[in-house]
C-alpha cells in the first residue's frame, strides 16, 4: 500500500490532469480547427473503409485473366454496340438491365466476372448477383478500360485480317 500513492504517482496525476485542462482549453479556444482535425479523421478512415470494401469485390485485370483460365463466365454488361467494339474472349453480352431475367442462364458453381467500360457498374451487377446467391462474383476494376490498357487481348465484332495479306491470302 505504501506505493500506492507515492510522490511519483501523484505527481504522475497532477500532470495528466494538466494536460487535460490544456487540451479541453485549446478545444474550446480553436473549435474550427479542432472540428477541421476530427472531420479530416473521420474522411480518412470513411475512405479507407470504403475502399477496402470494394477491394473485396474487385479484381485487377492480371488476377481476372488467372481466375478467367480457371473456367470463370464473363459477363459484359455494355450495350450490343460497345460489345462488338471489343470484349474479352469468351464474354457473354448481358446488359444491367437484362441481368435479372436472365440469371437462370448463368452456372452458380463457376466464379463469374462483371466487365463494363470503367468499373462502375460493375459493382452494382456483383451486388444483384451475390444477393441472388452467386457467392464467387467478381467485377473488373477499371472495366475495359484497365483491361485493354494493360494490354490484355480483346476480341472486335469484325473479322480481323493479317497485315500485309490481301483477301486471297497471297502477299501483297
Amino acid at each position: 500500500m505504501r506505493g500506492l500513492f507515492s510522490k511519483a504517482r501523484l505527481k504522475a496525476a497532477l500532470i495528466d490532469a494538466n494536460f487535460m485542462d490544456r487540451y479541453l482549453e485549446f478545444v474550446g479556444n480553436h473549435t474550427i480547427l479542432t472540428l477541421a482535425l476530427l472531420a479530416s479523421f473521420f474522411l480518412a478512415v470513411f475512405t479507407e473503409l470504403r475502399r477496402k470494401a470494394q477491394g473485396l469485390v474487385n479484381l485487377e485485370p492480371g488476377a481476372a485473366v488467372k481466375l478467367i483460365n480457371s473456367d470463370a463466365t464473363i459477363i459484359d454488361l455494355r450495350s450490343a454496340e460497345a460489345f462488338g467494339r471489343g470484349h474479352i474472349v469468351g464474354a457473354k453480352n448481358i446488359t444491367i438491365e437484362d441481368l435479372d431475367s436472365r440469371l437462370s442462364q448463368l452456372d452458380k458453381s463457376k466464379p463469374l466476372i462483371a466487365v463494363c467500360d470503367a468499373g462502375v457498374s460493375s459493382n452494382r451487377a456483383v451486388d444483384k448477383l451475390r444477393k441472388a446467391g452467386f457467392e464467387s462474383a467478381w467485377g473488373l476494376k477499371g472495366g475495359m478500360n484497365a483491361w485493354t490498357q494493360d494490354g490484355l487481348p480483346v476480341v472486335t465484332g469484325k473479322k480481323t485480317r493479317s497485315k500485309g495479306r490481301k483477301k486471297d491470302g497471297k502477299k501483297g
